[in-house]
């Protein structure tokens, strides 16, 4: 297939064609195994610069508080 040119660098351009292949291989190498670790990565670091906006704990707080006063009120009303 290469064949050897005049000045002797057909050889010379197969290892150099041979290196560039093995450097783009590797540029083209991910360290994730899936594309889920790939998407989980992706959101836990937008999540860290706060693309999603702040948390809503308060919300998630208020909303337990308030099932837990319910249910004591129920707890309440059936005793009495």
């Amino acid at each position: 297939m290469w064949s050897l040119n005049q000045n002797g660098r057909g050889a010379a351009e197969t290892v150099t064609l041979e290196a560039h292949a093995a450097r783009a291989g590797a540029a083209l190498a991910c360290v994730y195994s899936s594309s889920a670790e790939l998407d989980a990565a992706v959101i836990a670091a937008r999540r860290a610069a706060g693309v999603y906006g702040p948390k809503r704990r308060r919300k998630q707080m208020l909303t337990t508080a308030a099932g837990i006063a319910v249910g004591l009120v129920a707890i309440l009303f059936l005793i009495v």
